[in-house]
């Protein structure tokens, strides 16, 4: 890291702005070099100062270019940021002069890695950075802003120094194994100790897994025999009409999605080809296109007219989704129920009307209640947010899980203590005290070039 690197860290296109980004000890000397104003190497930190940039011989663009000083900076190095216009061609001629000047090209995501290698961030706020960024909800930017400001850090800090102080008096033990009393005061204090963090681990990864959909949403799919009224639904939620409806069975062949934020919570909503047996190639395509996303789907909501008896697709359809928890949708509840309930053998069944808005409230109030979303509107946000956390979490639990087992069983101290050391590792191995190479190039390969 001892070299300077540049981006562009706005979108390029038309626009008022760009802002292109260096970091590095060289930052401001290979910015003074083009800037025509005043010298930027003898001005304050964090200042903002107007000028040209010139390329020794013409102006190139009328710039405000910012300074801030090493360690106060995202990356603690020398930070300079220049403002232009926000057209295609001033802001790479700028970029160009300052690489030929003696920046590097940035990585994707490579200032936010020398925030974490300079230790600025812990790596569960280098993956925050890019949520805030994705963040599509109001809850999606709560979750993420909580874990930029460090919350998750501090809570498995605190996790990690209860370990750090049972393999201290577990080392005492080693130690001075002459004591026998010492040990087993030690034992007590291991047991309740374990049993503690196992509790509070257990509850943080459940509490994580289930809020999954914060950053997520809900991949929902409306599957039904043609001519039930899956598009109206589809409709209906996205006020608009996205999906043709007709009186024609097999008006929609391929699937149509749309997206909507329920309820703080994105709502993927894909609206499916009618399944039924047919010998019209292009609608047989689009019926096992229907059939292959049951396995893809968080949420599957199955349309049945209320006011015709079960035929054979309806049965096929509802073997279907037998283990999957769906929703079963009566839809037309304005006419003649035909559908006795009791030959459902579902959960969660609601009757809805596309006539209006209210008529698929009652669906919507299913869903909110299948996943818990009046739950999600909470203060605390500190959760495990990606797989890569959450596989870790679940790591360390197994391995508290078998010192437990160990200390039930009797085993010397120092065996107990080779499980407890590697949960108080792979806790550490979320935050980023410990990491590979390997690990960093994946994690920050995602991310936007200019951050």
């Amino acid at each position: 890291m001892d070299d300077t690197i540049v981006a562009i860290s706005t979108k390029l296109g038309k626009g008022a702005i760009s802002i292109i980004r260096l970091s590095g000890e060289k930052s401001i000397e290979i910015v003074n070099k083009l800037f025509k104003g005043k010298d930027l190497t003898k001005v304050k930190s964090h200042t903002i100062h107007y000028g040209f940039i010139n390329d020794g011989k013409n102006d190139i663009d009328e710039v405000l270019v910012t300074i801030m000083l090493a360690p106060k900076t995202f990356t603690r190095e020398n930070v300079v940021e220049i403002n232009c216009h926000g057209g295609i061609a001033p802001t790479l001629k700028i970029f160009e002069l300052l690489t030929e000047n003696g920046a590097r090209i940035a990585n994707p995501g490579e200032f936010t890695k020398r925030a974490f290698l300079n230790g600025r961030i812990d790596l569960t706020q280098a993956e925050a950075v890019m949520d805030i960024i994705s963040s599509k909800t109001e809850n999606a930017r709560k979750m993420a802003l909580s874990l930029v400001e460090g919350n998750l850090k501090k809570y498995i800090n605190t996790f990690r120094d209860k370990l750090k102080y049972l393999l201290a008096n577990i080392e005492v033990n080693i130690d001075y194994p002459e004591y026998y009393d010492i040990e087993e005061i030690t034992k007590e204090q291991l047991k309740e100790t374990i049993k503690n963090l196992e509790q509070d681990l257990k509850e943080l990864i459940k509490k994580s897994e289930e809020r999954q959909i914060i950053k997520n949403g809900i991949k929902t799919i409306i599957i039904g025999k043609p001519n039930v009224g899956k598009s109206s639904i589809l409709n209906t939620f996205l006020k608009e009409e996205k999906a043709i409806v007709t009186d024609i069975a097999g008006t929609t062949r391929d699937i149509v999605e749309g997206k909507i934020i329920f309820d703080g919570i994105e709502l993927s909503l894909i609206d499916t080809a009618g399944i039924r047996k047919t010998d019209d190639v292009v609608e047989k395509i689009g019926v096992n296109k229907s059939i292959s996303l049951i396995d893809e789907a968080d949420l599957i909501i199955v349309v049945l007219n209320s006011n015709e008896e079960l035929n054979e697709s309806d049965k096929y359809i509802l073997n279907k989704v037998k283990n999957k928890n769906p929703i079963i949708v009566l839809n037309k509840n304005d006419l003649q129920l035909k559908i006795n309930k009791k030959d459902l053998k579902f959960k969660h069944i609601v009757s809805t009307n596309t006539n209006s808005l209210e008529g698929i409230t009652p669906l919507k109030n299913e869903i909110k209640e299948m996943f818990k979303l009046q739950e999600l509107q909470e203060e605390d946000y500190t959760y495990l947010s990606n797989n890569r956390q959450l596989i870790l979490a679940k790591k360390a639990l197994a391995s508290l899980k078998d010192a437990k087992m160990s200390l039930l069983n009797e085993e010397p101290i120092d065996i107990i203590e080779i499980d407890l050391k590697e949960v108080f590792d792979i806790l550490g191995t979320i935050t980023g005290e410990s990491y590979s190479d390997e690990l960093l190039d994946e994690l920050f390969a995602s991310f936007c070039v200019g951050k």
